[in-house]
């Protein structure tokens, strides 16, 4: 691949831009909102001027609901070799495009499964793919060439090519990633009206659960939009869990110990599927996870804290395997989690304190 035309140049579009940019392909930059496209191209992206001829791949980066009218323009005009898109949803873009009576042979389907809470251009890093699993969906009609070259894009990017039907894609990103999203959004809203007194308890747990809650509404609706199905049938699903849950609770509320009975094994049950759903997301490297134990330190919130509590980990020959920061509610400290190996935790724990650092039984 030497040059790739990417329309739409907001955070996936932008990012992948300077990712190409950065292996030395020539990007031609697009966008409906000229200057966003400017300001990609003073990121680093590419230039937003128009190619002279086909370009060797065009990247559709629009919302889900304008992505087969983008391709349908893109591919009637040949502007590229191969064309490909990177929406969230993969089976209604191609029946779209099916429907239209084009040749679907030089496109194929992608979405790379990474990004952030903000959006657009700004929000962009070469490195947003990187490590993160991306899509591919080809039929037995997809060109050979169309799909080399979104291989040499995922490539590119260094993410992780995972090759699905793009029907059991959209199912599958209900699952781990729609309804999720708006399960999130749903706890939230608890918290627009709740007491300030209340609010300021928020710990760890809220922040984690309420996080991703903090995106675009106006994207969100197009996501939602193209997948209602499988999102609609997941909820049903989560909805029959609340009343289960609900009915459980209530029974916990009775002076009849049969009922008490039946409530306890009710949450109990919710929870200890929930504890078998959450030992199958993958760990680290995508492994299965594996059982780590946490050294608590206290830090101040101060410019190097956290490059000082690393090196020094290094120094005493720990690898740290994941991070977690718990931010201490009006005060300027934090407790950090640091998840190593069983066995390093005596090392590491008499090496902080050695060091200074404040660590927590």
């Amino acid at each position: 691949m030497r040059t790739a035309l990417v329309i739409g140049t907001g955070l996936i579009g932008t990012s992948a831009a300077l990712a190409l940019t950065a292996r030395g392909v020539t990007v031609h930059l697009a966008d409906h909102d000229p200057g966003q496209a400017r300001t990609a191209a003073a990121l680093g992206a590419g230039t937003d001027e128009a190619p002279d001829g086909p370009v060797d791949l065009a990247i559709v980066a629009a919302p889900p609901a304008y992505v087969a009218d983008v391709l349908a323009d893109t591919m009637r005009r040949g502007v590229a070799r191969g064309y490909l898109d990177v929406a969230s949803v993969k089976g209604g873009p191609r029946r779209e495009l099916q429907a239209l009576g084009l040749d679907l042979t030089g496109y194929i389907g992608t979405h790379p499964m990474s990004g952030r809470e903000k959006s657009g251009p700004l929000a962009a890093s070469a490195d947003l793919f990187e490590g993160r699993p991306w899509v591919l969906t080809p039929t037995r009609d997809t060109d050979t060439e169309v799909l080399n070259l979104a291989l040499e894009l995922v490539s590119h990017c260094r993410a992780v090519p995972v090759v699905m039907d793009a029907d059991a894609h959209d199912r599958a990103v209900a699952l781990v990633s729609h309804m999720p999203h708006l399960v999130s959004s749903m706890v939230a809203a608890r918290l627009e009206h709740a007491e300030e007194a209340a609010v300021r308890l928020c710990g760890q747990g809220i922040r984690d659960v309420t996080r991703i809650a903090a995106s675009d509404p106006r994207m969100w609706i197009d996501i939602l939009s193209a997948n209602p199905g499988p999102v609609a049938d997941l909820l049903s699903d989560v909805a029959a869990d609340l009343e289960e849950a609900v009915r459980s609770l209530r029974a916990l509320q009775s002076a009849d110990q049969d009922e008490r009975r039946e409530g306890v094994a009710g949450i109990e049950d919710v929870l200890r599927r929930g504890n078998a759903g959450q030992v199958r997301v993958p760990g680290k490297h995508g492994a299965a996870p594996r059982a780590y134990e946490a050294v608590v330190v206290l830090i101040d919130d101060q410019p190097g804290q956290l490059a000082r509590i690393f090196a020094d980990a290094g120094l005493a020959g720990v690898n740290i395997e994941d991070v977690r920061i718990e931010h201490a509610t009006g005060q300027q400290a934090g407790l950090v989690q640091l998840l190593v190996e069983p066995k390093a935790v005596p090392v590491l724990t008499a090496a902080l304190r050695e060091r200074g650092w404040s660590v927590r039984q």
